[in-house]
C-alpha cells in the first residue's frame, strides 16, 4: 500500500476492505479575520476571545474591514450613535403607547358623558395605523438591538466598551425621569422606562 502524505487520511470501509477515501485538511482563507502572530497571510483563524485587534478587524461583512485607525475611530462612533438611537427607539415606543392610553381615556371619558354612564367597562382598540406605527417602531428597536448583540459578540474590547458609553448617554438624552406628585401626597407617577435591554424580551 503507498504511503500517505501527513496530510492526508483514509477511510476504510469495514463491509468493504478495499474501498478507500483519501481526506485532505483544507485551510480555509477568508480576508476578513484579524491577522494572528505566527500564522501565515493566506490562512486566517477566528478565536473567540476578548481582543484588543484595530487594524484588519473585521464586523458583520467582509466590506466592513478597518483599514485604517481612522476607520476604526468612525466604527466607534458610529457604534456610540447606533445605542443611542436604540434606546431613543426605545423610549419612543413606550411615550408613543403612553400617547394612545391618553387618547381611549379621553375617547372613554366622551362615550361615557354622552351614554350617562356612571360605570363599568369600555374596551378601546387603536386603529390599524397606530398599531402599523407601534410595530414599526418595535421593529426598529429589535433590529437595532441585535445588530448591537452581533457586534458585541466579536469581543472586541474597544467596541464593547462604546457599546457601554452609547447605553449610558442614550439613557441620559432620551430617557429624562419625570415624577408626577399630587398636592395632597396621596399619588406618586414615576415616568421612566422600566426595561434594561429590548434584545431578548
Amino acid at each position: 500500500m503507498a504511503s500517505a502524505s501527513p496530510d492526508e487520511l483514509e477511510l476504510i470501509s469495514p463491509r468493504w476492505p478495499c474501498f478507500k477515501l483519501p481526506f485532505r485538511t483544507i485551510s480555509i482563507s477568508t480576508p476578513c479575520v484579524p491577522r494572528l502572530r505566527g500564522v501565515a497571510d493566506s490562512a486566517y483563524r477566528l478565536q473567540m476571545l476578548f481582543n484588543w485587534y484595530t487594524i484588519d478587524a473585521c464586523f458583520l461583512s467582509s466590506g466592513w474591514q478597518i483599514k485604517n485607525r481612522g476607520m476604526f475611530a468612525v466604527t466607534c462612533i458610529g457604534v456610540i450613535l447606533l445605542v443611542i438611537l436604540v434606546e431613543g427607539f426605545r423610549c419612543l415606543g413606550k411615550e408613543y403607547d403612553l400617547f394612545l392610553a391618553c387618547q381611549c381615556q379621553r375617547q372613554a371619558a366622551m362615550l361615557g358623558a354622552k351614554n350617562r354612564s356612571n360605570g363599568g367597562t369600555i374596551r378601546l382598540r387603536v386603529t390599524p395605523l397606530q398599531q402599523l406605527a407601534r410595530a414599526v417602531i418595535h421593529a426598529l428597536t429589535f433590529g437595532g438591538a441585535y445588530i448591537i448583540m452581533l457586534l458585541a459578540m466579536y469581543f472586541n474590547v474597544y467596541v464593547i466598551i462604546c457599546i457601554f458609553i452609547g447605553a449610558g448617554l442614550g439613557k441620559f438624552l432620551c430617557d429624562w425621569m419625570a415624577v408626577q406628585v399630587h398636592l395632597e401626597g396621596e399619588m406618586i407617577e414615576v415616568k421612566g422606562v422600566e426595561e434594561t435591554t429590548i434584545c431578548c424580551g
